[in-house]
């Protein structure tokens, strides 16, 4: 099983979800770290090769975590936040791309 390595504030963004996000964010990450896909989520080359965004849907709002897990050694955690429009922020593109950069992205 590949560690989770949270870049810049990640961590603390995804403790901030609501607890039934976090819980399915946390399961869905798992299951990553484990080698297996998760339930929900889609490529964002965007950010860089490799980069995916894990969906999360809670009766409060819409979540997403960008992450990258096709690095021999470890799981990157890149962004964490709540989706509030239909298209994902130019924002927290940059802010993903830029941390995906700190691993030699």
């Amino acid at each position: 099983m590949k560690p989770l390595v949270f870049l810049g504030d990640a961590l603390r963004r995804l403790r901030d979800f609501p607890e039934g996000a976090r819980h399915d964010a946390g399961y869905q990450l798992h299951r990553v770290q484990c080698g297996e896909q998760p339930s929900d989520f889609k490529p964002m080359p965007e950010v860089g090769p490799g980069v995916e965004e894990l969906r999360v849907w809670d009766a409060s709002g819409t979540y997403r975590v960008i992450y990258v897990a096709r690095v021999a050694r470890a799981v990157y955690v890149l962004h964490a936040f709540q989706k509030k429009t239909q298209r994902t922020a130019r924002a927290d593109i940059e802010l993903a791309r830029q941390r995906y950069r700190e691993i030699g992205g």
